[in-house]
Parts: structure tokens; sequence; C-alpha cells
């Protein structure tokens, strides 16, 4: 966080703001301002986990792509090596 605080209004509806007071009436935070805070760290370390899942998955389907076209199919014995897998599952 950088050291400059700046004050911005937020409106919230009933019961986030219930939530809020609630979280600093119980002495789990200091402040609303401090509930706030940890709200949008959690946002935002969930986006950044987001996005590197994003890119690893293209990442991922780029390789596909670039490997060249996969071999025809067999849907049947693919259906065949499944169902056994799952027989030998089960023992």
């Amino acid at each position: 966080m950088s050291g400059t605080i700046e004050k911005i209004s937020v409106a919230l509806p009933t019961d986030m703001v219930n939530l809020v007071r609630r979280a600093v009436d119980t002495g789990d935070y200091a402040s609303n301002s401090e509930v706030i805070r940890e709200a949008l760290r959690e946002w935002k370390a969930r986006r950044a986990t987001r996005a590197e899942a994003i890119a690893r998955l293209r990442k991922l389907w780029d390789d596909g792509v670039s490997s060249g076209p996969s071999d025809d199919l067999n849907i049947p014995a693919l259906k065949q090596r499944g169902r056994q897998r799952l027989r030998s599952s089960r023992k």
C-alpha cells in the first residue's frame, strides 16, 4: 500500500453495512475502513490468482495448437479403456 491515504465515499446495501459494523462491533476490526481494506486486498489477490490461471490455460491451449493435429480418435476404444480403469479403481 502506498503512503498516501485518500478518502472515498462508497454506497453499500444495508446487509453489507451490517456485516461491516458487526465486524467492528465484535472487535475483529478496529474500523470500518479496516474491514473494507481487507476485503479489497482479498479481492485483489483473487483477481491475480484468476489472471494467473487464465495465463496458464492460454499457454496450454497455445502449446496444444502448436503441437499439430491429433491422431484420429477411436471413441469405442476410449470408452472401453475408461470402463476398464473404472472397474480397476473399484477393486
